[in-house]
């Protein structure tokens, strides 16, 4: 369930291919969700400037149903912060991370909602 997205002005061609296994990775180590149920997408060559110019940078968004909090974030940040500026040289001053904990009942799956898997 949890779902991380990354979208980067740094060209699609400059991104290692095995980016999205490496994120869902450390996204299902941080949240300690099991890694059959993390997806992870990034898509490159956005046309995005940070502070009015084209140097490297990103906004991402991580949806997860629970995991997500005051504290837990600081966690996460730093773990998702640190692999997309070891692979893709984005400073951490250019890039934002929207965090989204997410009732059962808005994320759908295998033709239900966790809401019903979940028997809550």
């Amino acid at each position: 369930m949890p779902y991380f997205r990354l979208e980067t002005n740094v060209p699609q061609d400059k991104i290692p291919a095995d980016l999205s296994k490496k994120l869902c990775e450390v996204v299902s180590k941080s949240l300690g969700k099991p890694i059959s149920y993390c997806v992870a997408s990034v898509t490159g060559g956005v046309n995005l400037s940070w502070g009015g110019t084209s140097n490297p940078a990103a906004q991402a968004t991580l949806m997860s149903i629970g995991a997500l909090g005051t504290e837990e974030n600081k966690k996460h940040s730093k773990a998702l912060f640190e692999i997309v500026n070891k692979e893709l040289n984005i400073s951490p001053e250019k890039m934002y991370i929207h965090f989204i904990n997410a009732p059962t009942s808005v994320v759908g799956y295998n033709g239900t909602t966790f809401h019903d898997i979940f028997g809550a």
